[in-house]
């Protein structure tokens, strides 16, 4: 599946409407921590391992593609 996500900061949340994600995030988006931990909560929130969590477009912006293979 392919969904477009919007990321928030200095909140922990996940809402899932359709193929859209609104994701708070704690970690700061330096030297890709904040992707890494994007990554993670994904892959916990779908129950997927991290290695099917991909971030397709959007590394170093708000707004990304994510691609999750379920």
């Amino acid at each position: 599946m392919i969904y477009e996500v919007e990321v928030k900061f200095h909140k922990d949340f996940v809402v899932v409407d359709g193929n859209k994600i609104t994701i708070g995030l704690i970690s700061r988006p330096e030297d890709g921590k904040a992707n890494r931990e994007l990554v993670k909560k994904l892959a916990r929130h779908f129950d997927v391992s991290s290695s099917q969590v991909r971030i397709v477009s959007g590394t170093k912006s708000r707004k990304k593609v994510v691609s999750i293979e379920i």
